[in-house]
Parts: structure tokens; sequence; C-alpha cells
């Protein structure tokens, strides 16, 4: 039976070194890395994702800013602000939480954060140095992804990688940091033809579609690390689930994540990692 890469656990351990790492940046510079997330209207998800933020930002010592503001706002008011935040050298880290009312043009809001305080990686100038290879900020999913990979002690240098989701947020991203890690990558999807049959060459499997239990055990390959990245709501159970049917898929691979628990956790603590580094690179020049 496959070993559960636990995300939560993980998460603390990175958390607990990065709280040590922040005193230092203290003790050295005389202030803390800070962040600030932008929140527009109520959607209840959204308000769940940014509480967890803000928590984790606590939980490091990086002094975080939240800042509400109505769902009916003129994207210019909103534009204003994010160029605020850019112009004031105490902010290290702009995240405006997605995603937003339809009035507002969400690509417009992302190219108006300072490449230098895009803590979650989007910024076009950021997806263009990471498929460069140039130094970038690495969005913060796919490199909890590679973090946990690395964890597993799994040597990715020549071995078969598929990425199951094509998605600017996910897919893309961590099969090009697979590619930078040398494996040979594969990028499927829901309408690839016999979609098992690719998985089962997969040595790394990264399951980021959106369908529940859209990965059968199946689709496995004997002994493959299985990373799930997504998260859907079963509607019998109300619980919630990934895209892989774990239970049957930790039968047949030698690491896989849960949902929930397992990629979630460290897509935060990701984003606390980012903001240390997007502190360092301004701080230090």
């Amino acid at each position: 039976m496959g070993n559960i890469i636990d995300g939560k656990q993980l998460s603390l351990r990175l958390k607990g070194e990065m709280a040590e790492e922040v005193k230092a940046l203290d003790a050295k510079y005389g202030r803390v890395p800070s962040l600030a997330v932008i929140l527009v209207g109520e959607n209840p998800a959204s308000q769940s994702y940014v509480r967890g933020k803000i928590k984790a930002a606590g939980e490091v010592g990086i002094k975080s800013d939240l800042i509400t503001m109505p769902a009916d706002i003129s994207e210019e008011a909103l534009l204003a602000e994010i160029e605020r935040l850019n112009n004031d050298n105490l902010v290290d880290g702009v995240l405006v939480q997605l995603p937003l009312p339809k009035h507002i043009d969400e690509e417009r809001v992302i190219d108006a954060i300072a490449l230098e305080k895009d803590v979650d990686g989007f910024h076009p100038d950021n997806v263009a140095n990471l498929w460069l290879g140039k130094p970038c900020v690495e969005p913060c999913t796919p490199k909890g992804i590679m973090q946990m990979i690395a964890e597993c002690g799994f040597d990715v240098a020549g071995k078969r990688a598929v990425v199951v989701g094509r998605s600017n947020i996910v897919g893309k991203p961590i099969a090009k940091l697979l590619l930078d890690a040398n494996a040979t990558v594969t990028i499927a999807h829901s309408r690839t033809a016999d979609l098992g049959a690719v998985c089962r060459e997969a040595d790394i499997l990264v399951a980021a579609v959106g369908r529940k239990h859209i990965i059968t055990a199946d689709m496995v390959k004997p002994g493959a690390v299985v990373i799930d990245v997504g998260v859907n709501r079963d509607t019998e159970t109300g619980m919630l689930c990934g895209d892989v049917d774990t239970a049957a898929a930790q039968e047949v691979a030698s690491y896989i994540t849960p949902v929930p628990g397992g990629v979630g956790p460290m897509t935060i603590t990701m984003l606390m990692k980012n903001t240390i580094e997007c502190f360092l690179n301004r701080i230090v020049k």
C-alpha cells in the first residue's frame, strides 16, 4: 500500500522553519516581510481561502493586511488600490483573491500588480520568465507539488511524468517545473484519447482536472507517485474528494496525496515562502 504524503504535517514543519527565518530577517533588517491581500465581495469560498492565508501569515510571523472591498467596486478603484500598494515600500507582496466580480477584468488586475510583488506568480512577465528559464516567482500550487515530490525522496530526473490538466495556474506550470527537473513530461486532459493508457506510463502522475475520480486505480502505474490537485464535492456524501480514487489508487501507488489535507495546505505555505522571497529580492537590491 502506498504512503500518504501528508500536506498538513509537511506544511506545519515548513512554516516552523520559515518562522525562524522571519525572526532572523527581523533582527537583520529591522522589519518582517509584509503581505497585502485584497478581497472583493463576499464570496464564501474566497473568504475561507483568505482566512487561511492570513492565519498562515500569522503563524510564520509575516505582517499581513487584509483589504476588503465591496462587490460593486469599480475596476478603476481596485486598480488605484493596487497602485497604492505597488508604491508602498513597506509592502513586499500583493495578492488579489480570485475570482473577481464579472464587471472587473481579472487579466487587467493581475497585470497591474508590480512584478516584484506578485506573490501568486500570475503576472504575465513571471509566467514568461518561468517558461524562459529566468528567475521568477513560481506559482504556489506547482511549487508546493515539487516540494511534496522531493519530500518522498523521489528522483524526478529521467522519469516519465504525466500532468492531467492544462490550466494556467496548475497544469502548465507544474509541467514546466517537472521539465526543469529533467522529467520527460506529457500534458494530458479530459479529452485525451485513451487517457488511462497515457496515465499508466507515468512514474509521476499529477491530476488537476477538477472532476471527481477521473483517475481510477487501473490508470496508475505500480509504484507511481500520485499528486491529486483536484478539489470536488461528492454529491452523494457532501464530502470533499479529489480527481483520484484515493482509496483504490493507494493500493497501486508508492506515494499519494489525500484530499483534503494534501496539496491544499502546501499551496498556502508556498505563498508564505514566495512572500519571504519577494521581501529578500526587494530589500537586498
